[in-house]
Parts: C-alpha cells; structure tokens; sequence
C-alpha cells in the first residue's frame, strides 16, 4: 500500500478536494458557521486513514490536536468534530462515486464486515434491525456485506453496502454501471437466471467458473486467464481489511458506521489515484 506522504502533501491533498468539493453561488448557511469547512475536515480524515491507519476517529481527532494545530488551528471539540462528520456523509458518499474509475473489465465479489464477535450478536444494539448473520466458507459472520466492482489496476468501480445474508449475485444489477461490458467473479455469480437478466437489460457478460457439479462446461483460453486474476479483488480486499481496518466495532452508531467505511474507502481510492499520478508524472519527467 503507498504511503500518501511519498505522492503530495497535505496541503496538495486539501486543494485537491476543495476544488473538487467547491461549487460556485453555493448559498449561505443559516446559523452558526463551522470551525472547519467541509475540505478540511475531509481532507483530515482521508490523509489519516492512509498514513497513519488509526482505528477510531477519537484517535484521528487527538492526533490532529496535538500535531497539526498549525495546519488546523481551529479544530472544534470532540463531539463537535463527530456531529460534523456525521453531517456530510452525503457529501463523503458523492466524492467517493467521483473518485470511481470507468472501466469496462471489472472483477466483482464481496466481503463480511463483522460489527461484533457472532457469540455477541444477541446483545447487539447499535445496527440491531440491519446487522444479520451471513455465511461463507469460514463459517457465520454477522454484520455487512461489501459488494464491489474493481478495474483492472485495483480501482473500485462501484460499491453496495447490504446486510450480510443478502446473496452476491442479487446486488448485481445496484453494482453495474453503463460503461461495464465484462464481469468477472466466482461461482456464486454464474447463476444462469442472473447472468440472463444482466446480459438482456445492461449487456454485460459475466464470466465465472462453473459449478464444481458440472463436469461438462467449457471455457477459452482467455476467460480461464480471466478467472486466474479473480485474487485482484481480493488483495482488495486484504487492503482495506487488515491494513486500513475497515471492519470494526467502535462506531456507536449507523451513521457512525458509514462514516468510518467512507473514510476508508475515499482513503484507498485517493491513495491509488495520486500513485497513478505520480507514475505519469515521473514518466513524464
């Protein structure tokens, strides 16, 4: 995983997305003004998920109190540091679907994110009416699942967040984009019915391997090749799991939830798009 201090700064990090963010004759907001605008506060979040990896934004807020009081002079308390987040997760959620990279090859899957321990899921509270049990071929998890979509450099397409019992290949049609003409998963995706449906309505081809039953299917050369790189999205995967720690059970509420998988999320896809940046910047040099 790149570090986003070797790619640009904070600073360049933070006009990045103000320019992004910024919309001209954007009406004033009635009532007291917030200590930090919505680039800044996105700006922390982002370069912290990436350089430092902290788990939980009271250790994100204490860093930025004690180390870039110069950059941020003016960061509120906690709880208001908190209630701000909370309030432009649909501005995180429209700079994330900016940040996706149109391709037409994509590799599709899912994962688990546990919000707690299956043994604690009776005492549960926090996402109690949404959190379900799910299964995989490492047993029961309860919690989310992440649907996504990448490209072929690792680029996330798309995303769907759906309870953990919901079946991979029912979220397909919310994954699919119009610029996508090839999908490529595992066997919980080569549903004839589904693959039908995605071929007729969007025109996409989906290329999974066959049921371990079916002893007659064949496959090209080039579509074997295909499925041999189905471990890209789990290298994904891996990624944000068990290096930016995008399962977790510290968020004390839903909104708090998605405020972390954002931050993760926009965290990956800024650190990727400014190393493919840098890339050309150095060829070019």
């Amino acid at each position: 995983m790149p570090s986003l201090t070797t790619l640009c700064d904070l600073t360049t990090l933070f006009v990045i997305i103000d320019d992004v963010l910024s919309k001209p004759d954007q009406p004033a907001i009635a009532g007291r003004p917030c200590l930090l605008s919505d680039s800044e506060l996105i700006t922390i979040v982002i370069f912290n998920a990436v350089t430092l990896q902290q788990k939980t934004l009271k250790a994100v807020w204490k860093f930025v109190k004690e180390y870039l009081y110069r950059e941020f002079p003016k960061i509120p308390e906690y709880a208001g540091f908190v209630a701000h987040l909370h309030r432009i997760v649909p501005v995180m959620a429209e700079l994330l679907g900016l940040t996706f990279i149109p391709a037409k090859l994509n590799f599709v899957d899912s994962t688990f994110l546990e919000v707690c321990k299956s043994h604690r899921a009776d005492t549960y509270k926090v996402a109690k009416n949404i959190a379900t049990f799910g299964k995989n071929h490492q047993g029961f998890h309860f919690g989310f699942k992440m649907h996504a979509t990448i490209g072929f450099f690792k680029q996330l397409s798309s995303i769907l967040f759906t309870p953990a019992n919901v079946h991979d290949a029912q979220a397909l049609p919310k994954l699919v984009r119009d610029y996508m003409r090839m999908l490529v998963g595992d066997s919980t995706y080569g549903a004839s019915v589904m693959r039908k449906h995605i071929w007729e309505k969007y025109h996409i081809i989906i290329i999974a391997p066959p049921h371990y039953k079916q002893r007659k299917k064949m496959a090209t050369w080039w579509q074997n090749a295909l499925l041999s790189m189905r471990s890209k999205i789990e290298s994904v995967f891996d990624i944000l799991k068990e290096h930016l720690h995008i399962v977790s059970s510290f968020p004390r509420s839903l909104t708090g939830y998605f405020v972390h998988y954002l931050r993760i999320l926009l965290g990956y896809q800024f650190s990727l798009l400014l190393e493919i940046l840098g890339s050309k910047q150095r060829i070019n040099f």
